[in-house]
């Protein structure tokens, strides 16, 4: 069959005026092949060349060829990726001009390097091969069309007349009307015979042809009357025809059948075998003798010799049935071809070989029959070889990826997930070119240095480093631009690793760390115990951190959480920082640290009113240590503050055990620290202190005395004032404001109260709530009601009753008196039956009182007032509202469950309340909030 490629060339139209020029020198090159001529075309000149080929007529027309004229006149066009192509030609082509038994064949080859073929060179090669003697019957069987010529002389009709009666009664009716010289052709076929005009055949795709001694019909392999005839497990294409020839007085048949093999190879790992039956129906129809004469092979046309077989190591076996050929894959006169399966690399093989087979039987004489074979082995996937020669003295990866055969070429490469082609990856540290091996295979050599940032470092032991290169290779195959990627994976281990070094020092109040970074360190992190010293980690703890990539910094207060403290003495305070490095995994990678002794000053201060100021810290030997537990010597002597690791006592010299000492002028007062682990009565820790005051001095002071008045409480009159609040959640911190309002609930959702006295900075005063209820509207007096607080006591009647909440000290209460908190379930009101789709508005009453004398009045008592006691007004209530899961009668009062699934919206409108007070005397105040119910209903 044509490649692929050759169709292309066919159809390349001449678009431009035409160079004419002869046969270069060295350019073309030709050879008589027996019945075939062959013009090679020069690798060299025509690399690269769009071509066109054409064979010029006896009128010097040049004809075109395309793939439908190759296969009828007998042209065949090869090419392969070695850059070889070559034109073959039948001696009994279309256009051969024949002379005493000298065939001539005219070929024109245009070439250009533009597919428009634009200044296109025209080059003319006229090469004239003689032949002779021809035997009676040739066939040839090239790799695009079948071929078969007889003589002239062929046996008598009235011979042919027996053998085949039924052609004579097809064909003389026509042959015996015609006029002279009408050929025919009658096919036969299974279902009958198929007669055709010569000119009819030609129109089907058929060559005929006739010289003075030779009757010639040409047929593709795909020709509508070829048949596909099994013989021996080997597939045939056969055309089984007869032409007939009407001469004066006479009528000619001849027998012009044909039959090629197209399969009949077999492959193993390393072996061809090609198998050719000889027992042909079609070629030996009437013949019942048959004798084998010779059977040749060779290679491009090449015929081998005994001596040439065994050399390249074919096995050539001839027995009676089929001629076997054995060839080892890769043997000389073949060629591979890079083929890409799947994404992967791999290759074919290629071999042209061919079979004459002469034979003579009793009807024919000699037939001479040769088969060209253009064998193409399966894909064999070969994985490139990738071989490292990196040198880590000079710090260059160096590696070889091949080989490759001719038709392969290195177009890109990806490094880092960014593909940049070959050109560009200088500008990315990668050096690649090519090599060339005798054999005419290639590798791609990759250079570039270990620093380039695309190759990852590791650090692997203590003095070893781990690079990793990680580049693939993209490639293309000509001509057919298949790709296909080579990954290369490098990793070599490297002895330069720089571990990095450190060097502490300390003054008064700091420790100091400064870490030389080595090579392998880059992404380590500094860890202080389990802190990881970023930026913001250290400015959080007013730690120092400077880090300018080679040097890293790190300043730490003495009394930091992180510094540890290993030994105490009067003498000496022995303080230490321990720095870790740790990987990306936080594994611990290298330990630094720095111990220096301070001064204990700071531990104790000695006042001169004879107090005491003493710090005990815990100690880095004593892991379960805990500072809340130190005590003097008098163990009822706790700290006044304890953190994780320290504990600071402050006590007068005549207390907690303290013992005095004279000596010259110095009066010493000596005490200790101890911890007792729990149930001992031995101290694993014991810090002794003492202070020392000099009493050789005198200081006189004079002093009087003088009575100042007794303080006096003026009753007065003032304005005090009071806001409600509702908060999103138990904590308190966030309250609606206005615009969020009205505020929608679910029922039985908390709702979470505080009232709080405002712009008071008198600690003395105390807020109560009296009476806290809910109304339907903004009037406090309006029905329905609901109590919520009664008495200052929950009511009593409600199942889901107020839950009251603590008020401690924080950054926004300063004085938890001045506040209440409590909790109330979200309901909605009924009435009928039915929900009331309305608001719902909370009301309180408060009483503010004197903290230090709450049992003064009867309002102010830490208790639930009595109702009798209670100062304001009785809210009857016998309104509806929705509670618990039941159904109660209580003085009139009902409550149903709503079983309703639907939303409460509070709406929350704070009126200030005012009081008038004489001297922290009781008044009831009323504070109302008013949340107004929404038009729907909660679950």
């Amino acid at each position: 069959m044509v490649p692929n490629l050759v169709l292309r060339l066919f159809l390349i139209g001449v678009l431009a005026s035409e160079i004419w020029t002869q046969d270069r020198p060295g350019s073309l090159s030709s050879e008589c092949l027996g019945s075939l001529l062959r013009v090679a075309l020069n690798a060299e000149y025509f690399e690269d060349k769009y071509l066109i080929f054409a064979v010029v007529d006896q009128f010097g027309t040049a004809q075109e060829i395309d793939e439908t004229l190759a296969a009828q006149c007998g042209y065949t066009i090869e090419y392969n990726y070695w850059g070889n192509i070559e034109f073959r030609a039948s001696i009994i082509s279309c256009y051969t001009h024949i002379e005493s038994d000298v065939y001539t064949v005219t070929v024109q080859i245009q070439a250009a390097t533009n597919p428009d073929m634009k200044n296109a060179l025209t080059h003319l090669k006229t090469v004239s091969c003689p032949y002779s003697p021809w035997h009676p019957r040739e066939l040839v069987c090239e790799t695009n069309y079948m071929e078969v010529s007889v003589r002239r002389n062929v046996p008598q009709i009235t011979d042919l007349l027996q053998d085949e009666p039924e052609d004579w009664a097809l064909a003389f009716p026509e042959a015996t009307a015609g006029a002279v010289s009408i050929w025919q052709v009658v096919f036969h076929l299974p279902t009958g015979r198929k007669a055709l005009l010569a000119s009819d055949a030609q129109d089907a795709g058929y060559g005929l042809n006739t010289t003075d001694t030779r009757i010639l019909l040409r047929a593709p392999y795909n020709a509508p009357e070829a048949q596909l005839v099994k013989v021996r497990g080997v597939t045939f294409s056969a055309v089984r025809a007869s032409t007939f020839y009407k001469q004066r007085w006479m009528i000619l048949m001849v027998d012009t059948a044909v039959a090629c093999p197209v399969d009949g190879m077999d492959y193993t790992d390393d072996t061809i075998v090609w198998t050719i039956p000889k027992s042909l129906q079609t070629l030996s129809a009437g013949s019942t003798s048959f004798n084998d004469l010779l059977v040749e092979i060779g290679v491009n046309l090449h015929k081998l010799s005994a001596r040439e077989i065994a050399s390249r190591k074919y096995v050539l076996s001839n027995n009676t049935d089929e001629i076997t050929i054995q060839m080892p894959i890769g043997a000389e006169g073949g060629y591979y071809k890079t083929h890409v399966s799947e994404g992967q690399h791999g290759t074919k093989y290629y071999i042209n070989m061919f079979l004459e087979h002469q034979w003579e039987d009793n009807r024919w004489g000699v037939t001479k029959h040769t088969i060209i074979k253009k064998i193409e082995t399966p894909f064999k996937l070969v994985p490139p070889t990738i071989t490292n020669n990196t040198n880590s003295s000079i710090r260059l990866v160096n590696v070889t990826v091949g080989t490759f055969l001719p038709d392969v070429e290195l177009v890109n490469l990806t490094i880092d997930d960014t593909t940049v082609t070959v050109p560009e990856a200088l500008q990315h540290g990668y050096k690649v070119y090519e090599t060339r091996y005798p054999n005419g295979s290639k590798g791609y050599v990759m250079e570039t240095p270990f620093d380039v940032p695309s190759i990852k470092k590791e650090y692997l032991t203590e003095d070893t480093r781990l690079y990793t290169l990680n580049v693939t290779l993209g490639f293309i195959v000509q001509p057919a631009h298949e790709t296909f990627t080579v990954p290369v994976i490098i990793i070599y281990p490297v002895k330069d690793a720089v571990l990095p070094s450190a060097r502490g020092f300390c003054d008064d109040e700091n420790l100091y760390l400064t870490v030389v970074r080595g090579n392998v360190d880059q992404n380590w992190q500094p860890f202080i115990s389990n802190l990881s010293l970023s930026p913001d980690a250290a400015q959080k703890h007013s730690y120092g951190l400077d880090d300018n990539g080679t040097h890293l910094t790190i300043c730490v207060p003495l009394y930091a959480p992180h510094v540890l403290y290993e030994e105490i003495h009067s003498s000496g305070l022995t303080a230490s920082l321990h720095l870790t490095m740790k990987d990306y995994t936080h594994a611990d990678m290298i330990d630094f640290s720095i111990s220096c002794r301070f001064s204990p000053k700071e531990l104790i201060d000695c006042l001169p009113n004879g107090t005491m100021v003493i710090t005990a810290l815990k100690l880095a030997g004593i892991a379960d240590l805990d500072t809340s537990l130190f005590v003097l010597r008098d163990k009822q002597c706790r700290p006044v503050t304890v953190t994780e690791k320290s504990a600071t006592f402050i006590f007068n010299v005549n207390t907690c055990g303290t013992s005095r000492k004279f000596e010259d002028t110095i009066m010493t007062y000596e005490n200790e620290v101890s911890y007792f682990r729990p149930g001992s009565i031995t101290p694993i820790y014991q810090l002794k202190c003492a202070c020392q005051y000099i009493i050789n001095e005198t200081i006189i002071v004079q002093y009087s005395s003088r009575n100042n008045p007794a303080p006096s409480v003026e009753p007065g009159f003032g304005s005090l004032a009071l806001t409600l609040r509702l908060f999103k959640d138990q904590s308190y911190s966030d309250s609606y404001v206005e615009i969020e309002y009205p505020v929608v609930k679910y029922l039985k959702e908390a709702l979470y109260f505080e009232v709080e006295l405002l712009h008071s900075e008198d600690p003395q005063l105390e807020l109560y709530l009296e009476d806290c209820w809910a109304t339907t509207s903004q009037a406090r007096d309006s029905s329905p009601q609901w109590s919520i607080i009664t008495d200052s006591c929950k009511n009593a009647e409600d199942s889901h009753q107020t839950i009251f909440h603590k008020v401690d000290s924080d950054a926004r209460v300063k004085f938890p008196t001045h506040l209440k908190r409590f909790e109330v379930k979200m309901f909605t009101f009924m009435q009928d039956g039915n929900a009331l789709l309305e608001q719902i508005y909370f009301h309180c009453s408060v009483v503010i009182c004197d903290a230090r004398r709450p049992a003064s009045d009867l309002l102010c008592a830490r208790r639930c007032i009595p109702r009798k006691q209670r100062l304001g007004k009785w809210i009857k209530k016998s309104n509806l509202c929705a509670s618990d899961a039941q159904v109660l009668h209580s003085n009139g009062i009902l409550m149903q469950q709503a079983d309703i699934d639907s939303v409460a919206v509070l709406r929350h409108i704070i009126c200030m309340g005012m009081c008038l007070l004489e001297q922290y005397s009781s008044k009831v105040n009323e504070l109302d909030a008013i949340i107004p119910q929404s038009n729907a209903l909660g679950p």
